[in-house]
């Protein structure tokens, strides 16, 4: 953990780490004017806004390409670099993949405290030395507010890759992390967070995709997606539509962090929360609560897979849980039950 002299940086942002993303409203208007190039080897680009970009290098070897960055959601500027760099690596996994390098991408204030900016740093080279994906270089902009993250690559399969396309009627719906870290960091820059509840929400921040991903690939995997930004329900829209089919998630299931209901209640909510109600909330019939929409930094990954597979997948990764099933297309893409 840091020993340099820190300062509060979550006080120093307007929103804390996926919290800090455009609004995905902004985004679908925005993607769409993008004009496509042609190229038979993307396996998977960014039309279905899936994790990460694929792109086919031979018949048994592609790349998989991904970069996340974003503002401090904690304090300590180790803990924040490391928690960067789960959270960029993440991608890799929820695709099957297995990251190989890491490129950083930095904006720091030039006058800013160096002994900061260096925790910053071995925090995330800490955490990839974790997930044995070097550190190979980066680039840095001068800028007041603080950003910091990876442009990851990974090698998978082209016949492997666990896109957020391939769900299938019957398919039972897994998670691998509990939700709620857009309102705990938020109640933490608002400094009435309890020291326990951003405890659970930092090492659950902290811990690699990387077990998950390998414990989903002893399975029939049919549909991937880690759950970051957009929240649950936008990933989970994502995942339905991509896939053609609805998703019923049982809200009783959801499993939230210690702390997460006590701050929603107390008006803790990010701006993330609300673009991301306003973005999905007409795909959803039923009532989902706030929390559903809540942007998650580094998140645990969203499964789905054939129902027989779905007890054993959870003896093989405890922390793993089912929220729902996935139906044959209704007139909305998830439903809440």
């Amino acid at each position: 953990m840091a020993t340099a002299p820190t300062t509060r940086l979550t006080a120093h942002v307007k929103a804390g780490g996926c919290a800090a993303k455009l609004s995905p409203s902004i985004l679908d208007r925005v993607l769409g004017q993008i004009p496509r190039f042609e190229d038979p080897n993307v396996i998977v680009g960014f039309d279905t806004s899936d994790d990460a970009a694929v792109y086919r290098i031979s018949d048994d070897l592609a790349l998989v390409q991904t970069v996340d960055f974003f503002t401090p959601v904690v304090d300590d500027p180790f803990t924040f670099g490391a928690i960067a760099a789960a959270n960029a690596l993440s991608d890799v996994y929820a695709m099957g993949g297995r990251p190989i390098s890491a490129l950083s991408v930095l904006c720091y204030p030039g006058g800013g405290d160096l002994d900061v900016l260096a925790e910053i740093l071995k925090g995330g080279a800490e955490k990839m030395r974790e997930a044995g994906c070097p550190v190979v270089g980066g680039h840095s902009v001068n800028d007041p507010e603080i950003k910091f993250g990876y442009a990851v690559t990974g090698l998978i399969h082209p016949d492997r890759v666990k896109a957020n396309t391939g769900a299938q009627v019957g398919d039972a719906v897994l998670l691998t992390k509990r939700i709620g870290t857009g309102v705990i960091g938020t109640a933490l820059k608002r400094e009435i967070a309890k020291a326990e509840h951003v405890a659970e929400a930092t090492a659950s921040m902290l811990k690699l995709n990387r077990a998950a991903c390998e414990a989903m690939l002893q399975f029939e995997v049919h549909g991937c997606t880690d759950v970051t930004g957009f929240g649950l329900m936008g990933h989970v829209r994502e995942l339905a539509r991509g896939s053609g089919v609805t998703i019923a998630v049982e809200r009783d299931r959801v499993r939230l962090l210690p702390g997460a209901s006590e701050y929603v209640e107390a008006g803790a909510i990010p701006g993330g929360l609300n673009n991301n109600r306003e973005f999905a909330s007409g795909c959803v019939a039923g009532d989902a609560p706030a929390i559903f929409y809540d942007p998650q930094t580094s998140g645990g990954l969203c499964i789905t897979m054939p129902e027989r597979d779905a007890e054993s997948f959870i003896g093989a990764f405890p922390d793993a849980y089912r929220i729902g099933s996935v139906l044959a297309r209704g007139e909305r893409p998830i439903q809440i039950v």
